[in-house]
């Protein structure tokens, strides 16, 4: 996995462009069943995929967290909602809540999330390859190609799949 990490970013610079190009024309015209054909392929590679043995989204990357998640994980640390902020998030330039710093806090040694019940809801949909209207979040996604090499595979077979 480490190797296949080194290199995601590369590759993924490689494919931008062609990528990039990929995604302007889904936007234009979606298949009729890409969302089925999306949901296909994320669950294909999540069986081949094992997200603990890379973790790479919570090394690099921080999630966003809505006021639910900031909720739900201050009650899951039996701390009100504002000691919950002030002890692990900060305001980023978009006025959004993230983490302090990354890796995730919340990342232990073993790539095991300590809040993985209560995790944030953009950590539940992460790499976000199997929502609805998915041709709407390709900048999104031209991001995750770098980070997730699962999104790396899902979009590479899209390309295969859709002519």
């Amino acid at each position: 996995m480490d190797e296949i990490l080194k290199n995601l970013p590369g590759l993924a610079k490689d494919k931008h462009k062609e990528n990039k190009k990929f995604f302007a024309k889904l936007k234009k015209k979606p298949p009729k069943k890409l969302d089925q054909l999306m949901v296909e392929l994320h669950e294909a590679e999540f069986e081949r995929t094992d997200c603990l043995t890379c973790a790479n989204c919570c090394k690099t990357t921080g999630p966003l967290f809505t006021d639910k998640d900031v909720e739900r994980i201050a009650k899951h640390f039996k701390m009100k909602p504002q000691q919950f902020i002030e002890t692990y998030l900060r305001v980023d330039e978009d006025n959004d809540y993230v983490l302090q710093s990354v890796p995730c806090t919340f990342l232990g040694l073993d790539n095991y999330c300590s809040i993985y019940e209560v995790r944030p809801k953009a950590c539940r949909e992460f790499p976000h390859t199997d929502r609805k209207k998915f041709q709407q979040i390709s900048n999104l996604t031209l991001k995750n190609v770098a980070i997730c090499p699962a999104a790396y595979n899902i979009v590479e077979e899209m390309k295969r799949r859709i002519p």
